[in-house]
């Protein structure tokens, strides 16, 4: 075999592995763990997302704490895989009034929230908040159906804030999600505008809105996992 021959075997290779490797984060896609936020709800979901990123890595739970980059992202740190070894391990982390969610992939920069369903003042908060298009198109729905259209939508501004290292900074509340009234499902949704972006409304447990947002080119598709750890 040629050097030439020789080189363009080991680069088809690589890139075959590169596509593997890229097969199987697709499909493995976001895991999503929810639980009751107990009477702590930061310390809760923390141990949550520690439990599950330990599973994940094949490593001790000890080994592994929670860091944030100056935007406010939380990232893992302490014990893990070797550097170079595989795509990071991205995680997510929200606490809502009683419920708590966790979310990790490889696929890219995740986001993740969950709100309680319950009585709000919708009309005021969406004129306030939301693109003009988004409030108006709420105040179409249906009383009683208001508070979950508007938590629906919500929830995707804040998965997408927190994806994208933001928050809700510089008319984070405006930006454009996945159209109103989009039903929920555990696929990944491109957004319109932003290919880069997903977005999707995973079925959540009763009395929950859930979102769950990535930011990668390569997320499109995936699917959204949602589990419910048994109390330990």
């Amino acid at each position: 075999m040629t050097g030439l021959t020789a080189a363009v075997a080991s680069t088809a290779a690589a890139a075959a592995a590169a596509a593997s490797e890229a097969e199987a984060v697709a499909a493995a896609g976001v895991t999503v763990l929810v639980a009751p936020a107990g009477p702590d709800a930061r310390r809760t979901v923390r141990a949550l997302l520690l439990d599950a990123a330990a599973d994940t890595l094949g490593v001790p739970r000890a080994g592994l704490r929670i860091a944030r980059e100056p935007g406010g992202r939380p990232v893992l740190a302490g014990t893990g895989p070797p550097t170079g070894a595989g795509r990071p391990l991205h995680v997510a982390l929200s606490h809502g009034r009683d419920t708590v969610a966790a979310a990790l992939t490889r696929l890219g920069p995740v986001g993740v929230d969950v709100e309680r369903i319950r009585p709000l003042p919708t009309t005021g908060l969406a004129r306030r908040w939301f693109d003009p298009a988004e409030a108006e198109w709420l105040e179409r729905q249906p009383g009683p159906e208001r508070p979950t259209a508007f938590l629906r939508l919500w929830v995707q501004k804040e998965a997408l804030g927190k994806a994208l290292g933001t928050g809700l900074r510089d008319g984070g509340m405006r930006r454009r999600v996945l159209p109103p009234g989009t039903p929920p499902a555990d696929l990944l949704a491109p957004l319109p505008t932003r290919p880069d972006l997903a977005l999707c409304l995973p079925p959540a447990p009763p009395g929950l809105c859930l979102a769950v947002a990535v930011w990668s080119p390569g997320a499109a598709g995936a699917p959204a996992t949602v589990a419910v750890p048994l109390p330990s």
